[in-house]
């Protein structure tokens, strides 16, 4: 995309330049440019970040496409039905996906900036200089205040061979043309959770290795039922690994590792790095500009989004809090406001929802059990499993739980976790139920849908002092 700007603005002084042009950027620049602002939007690289190009579009779309496989495997779960699937083409399927992501960024990105004339598009690689303007290639941006979006990319662990085996990340393996034999993923948290089942519903070969197990931040019930799940589909999971190193072997990787001391050796054709993310920061000379970052190279940032330099604002995954494009999105436009008008406005993740595209989905909101003990609680949880659900009975599909959190004196709801099969489109109502303040007793009374997975909600909620077992249906 050519540099805009020297026709709009020749003198490299704005109001605001933001530095990242991915869907925290966008969200900064618009909101500024729509508060009158002139900003100058600095992009590197692809226009539109991670969450449209190699997160969050495209891993969704190859999430949904080796689901129809899947879902015909499973179809003899009801008597009388039987249905085949395969993929024919898997070229096909990574070429329609990338149509899709280029599609998108054009529609809300390249698109998107003619028709605010205040923001000015400028492609190049920024570092700050010591008087707080930005050096981009032979040009000195000048602007009293900056806000950082620059994103992250994957971790890349220190275990030695690594750098000499031929890994991929969450981005290169979508854009395999050819499927491998078998895939070995390193990493249990969401990212290679999801790309995980992605490949094995290709008909890959897949195991994980991982230390801590899958999605180890979340309720261990929640964990216990994916793994469960993943094994019952034949992804293999070993967890609580150290490892030893990594060594190639004819076409075959080959990782050593012990396990309870016991010494284990994992082959596979590919192998598939989602060891989690790194904030995009270490080209943007802080040091010089005396920005303070945390041990993993994170902005840190108060409430109102301001790093330690005056007039510097930092968002989204350069923050390593919060690394949820919808999050980033939403603290930029709060740094863009507080810039613009004063810093009135924080931060505020106490009822953010978050998911995992897993099948069965995982989502969460709120405090988890271990959270609100901390946080001083006298802690009353329910779980209820999908068993007791006459949604997930109809559907022959039972696998998952929801538990909920709550205080037992005042009955107040602190945290809502879900893992069902359409998990993802429940949980904005347990965090509208957070975010007035609801007991168990007041999301119990509500009128929920029947036959519809959100009613668990209001089962769960029931569950903390009945036995739902025991109604019948629709009572209460």
């Amino acid at each position: 995309m050519s540099d805009c700007s020297e026709s709009k603005n020749r003198n490299n002084s704005y109001d605001l330049a933001v530095i990242g042009a991915g869907s925290a950027g966008f969200s900064a620049a618009i909101t500024a440019a729509e508060d009158g602002a002139r900003v100058a939007l600095i992009g590197y690289g692809t226009i539109g970040g991670t969450c449209v190009n190699v997160g969050c579009v495209p891993s969704k779309a190859m999430i949904r496409a080796v689901e129809i496989r899947h879902s015909a495997k499973r179809a003899k779960r009801f008597d009388g039905v039987e249905a085949t699937a395969q993929v024919t083409d898997w070229a096909a399927m990574v070429a329609q996906k990338q149509t899709l992501v280029d599609d998108l960024r054009a529609a809300k990105y390249v698109d998107v900036l003619p028709n605010y004339q205040d923001v000015n598009y400028i492609e190049g690689r920024a570092s700050f200089l010591k008087d707080g303007s930005l050096l981009v290639g032979d040009r000195t941006i000048r602007a009293p205040k900056v806000i950082i979006a620059t994103g992250s990319t994957p971790h890349v662990p220190d275990i030695p061979g690594l750098d000499g085996i031929d890994w991929l990340d969450s981005t290169s393996a979508l854009e395999q043309e050819q499927l491998p034999k078998s895939l070995m993923v390193m990493g249990g948290g969401y990212i290679g959770v999801e790309i995980a089942q992605i490949f094995a519903r290709a008909g890959v070969d897949v195991t994980i290795v991982t230390r801590r197990g899958l999605l180890p931040d979340a309720e261990p019930e929640v964990s216990e039922a994916l793994t469960q799940a993943f094994a019952d589909e034949g992804i293999k999971v070993l967890d609580g690994l150290s490892y030893t190193k990594f060594e190639k072997s004819g076409e075959t990787v080959v990782l050593h590792a012990a396990r309870n001391g016991v010494a284990v050796r994992i082959e596979a054709e590919k192998l598939l790095l989602a060891t989690g993310r790194v904030p995009n920061t270490s080209s943007l000379a802080l040091d010089v500009a005396g920005i303070d970052t945390n041990m993993r190279g994170g902005i840190v940032i108060d409430p109102q989004m301001r790093s330690s330099r005056d007039g510097v604002y930092a968002t989204g995954d350069v923050t390593g809090i919060d690394q949820f494009v919808y999050m980033a999105a939403y603290g930029a436009k709060l740094a863009a406001k507080n810039a613009m008008n004063g810093n009135t406005l924080s931060y505020d993740n106490s009822v953010m929802p978050a998911i995992v595209f897993s099948d069965p989905q995982v989502a969460s909101v709120g405090l988890t059990e271990t959270e609100a003990r901390s946080a001083g609680h006298d802690v009353i949880t329910s779980v209820l499993g999908l068993e007791h659900v006459p949604r997930a009975l109809a559907a022959r599909d039972t696998r998952g739980l929801i538990k909920l959190i709550a205080d037992k004196e005042t009955k107040k709801l602190l945290g809502a976790h879900i893992i069902a099969p359409e998990g993802a489109d429940s949980i904005q109502t347990a965090a509208m139920a957070l975010k007035m303040g609801m007991t168990y007793d007041d999301l119990g009374a509500m009128i929920f849908p029947y036959l519809t997975t959100v009613e668990g909600l209001k089962l769960a909620a029931q569950t903390f002092e009945k036995d739902v077992a025991k109604l019948s249906c629709c009572a209460g």
